[in-house]
């Protein structure tokens, strides 16, 4: 099968969307599929360690945000696909070149699957204050010319039906549960981290307003208690001066990550606007309970009192008590070992061949239409 995939992030971004996109790409060449990869040029001009060509498209800073690229308008993508002779168009997270993948797919008549991974209406919310409405319209437009559209969690489908998107069905995300896994766990970076024996309690991810890492403030303020923030971002000036005594760590990626998830105590994330949440099923894999809002994608992930504690949305006050509370060693222990269990299924192989699944539905659909 010959597919392309139409993202607006790759390697080396490093975000959800960008992880997604190269674990699809990697599954469809090791399952003997031609993928081709469309997604914005970077600002230096890197490359990826992609198992397949990747065409760049001009690209564009996003304003406040410059580490994010918006693609610009370009031929290149209905070319691509065209030269390519697509079997199907995989859309990543479709908003700008997604748009224009579907076009070129419609034109083309090839089939399209879109995957639903960014909570743009959250972010509008979080940027501008307003614009949800618009981000919402721009989603359901092209989502509902897709012929599947695929959601990470329950909540990102109901969200999406709610909105008036049609033909959507489940897919989540995988994890490397041989790169993220608890013999990880390192005393030497531990002592480094909290050289007094501290509980670490670390969050990882982007450091943009819309994580409201913030939220953390009150656990620094906690004794015994070391905060350990791991990424890179607009906000970090910010957080330094919020997050009094935390470490931060810059951005960290591959087996460095995997040894600091599974050097922590607890993780703590604090986002309420993730369609599924790729680093709580890291930390999961890595033995470590988990705290995270009761919003969204960690909804499907996170069993309260099981595999860690969901807290409400933005309450500062909650995550301090769930981390005393996660301070008993014992129910730590228990939450870790039942959060490794929870993932140790979900590979990205295991997750590769579903999606193929449904390739294989939107494919057999459109030939039952053209019989």
């Amino acid at each position: 099968m010959r597919v392309v995939i139409v993202t607006e992030s790759f390697p080396p971004d490093v975000n959800g969307v960008a992880h997604c996109a190269l674990q699809t790409a990697r599954h469809l060449a090791a399952r003997g599929h031609q993928p081709l990869v469309i997604a914005p040029a970077t600002a230096t001009g890197e490359g990826s360690d992609a198992p397949c060509p990747v065409i760049r498209v001009p690209s564009l800073p996003l304003p406040g945000y410059p580490e994010v690229r918006l693609a610009r308008p370009s031929r290149r993508v209905a070319a691509a696909i065209a030269a390519h002779r697509a079997d199907l168009v995989h859309l990543a997270s479709p908003f700008v070149l997604g748009v224009r993948g579907m076009a070129a797919a419609a034109r083309l008549n090839v089939p399209a699957v879109a995957v639903y991974q960014t909570d743009l209406a959250g972010y509008a919310r979080t940027y501008m204050g307003t614009g949800e409405g618009t981000a919402w319209r721009r989603l359901r437009a092209v989502h509902s010319a897709a012929d599947r559209t695929l959601a990470p969690s329950t909540s990102a489908l109901r969200d999406l039906e709610e909105h008036g998107v049609r033909r959507v069905r489940l897919w989540p995300r995988g994890v490397d549960t041989d790169r993220f896994r608890p013999d990880r766990r390192d005393t030497a970076l531990r002592r480094e981290l909290a050289p007094h024996g501290e509980l670490i309690v670390g969050y990882v991810g982007r450091l943009a307003p819309e994580k409201q890492v913030e939220l953390l403030a009150d656990v620094c303020a906690l004794d015994g208690v070391r905060v350990v923030v791991t990424g890179d971002g607009p906000s970090m000036p910010a957080l330094r001066a919020a997050l009094p005594g935390a470490v931060f760590l810059g951005r960290r990626t591959g087996d460095e990550l995997a040894r600091i998830h599974a050097s922590l105590d607890v993780f703590a994330h604090t986002g309420p606007y993730e369609t599924f949440c790729q680093t709580v099923q890291e930390a999961m894999a890595s033995g470590v309970p988990v705290i995270a809002p009761a919003a969204g994608g960690p909804l499907d992930l996170v069993r309260h009192g099981r595999t860690g504690l969901l807290v409400p949305p933005r309450d500062a006050g909650a995550v301090r008590d769930a981390v005393l509370k996660l301070a008993d060693p014992g129910l730590r222990a228990a939450c870790g070992r039942a959060g490794r269990e929870a993932v140790r299924g979900r590979t990205w192989a295991a997750v590769g061949d579903l999606l193929l699944d449904h390739y294989a539905e939107v494919l057999g659909a459109r030939a039952a239409v053209a019989a």
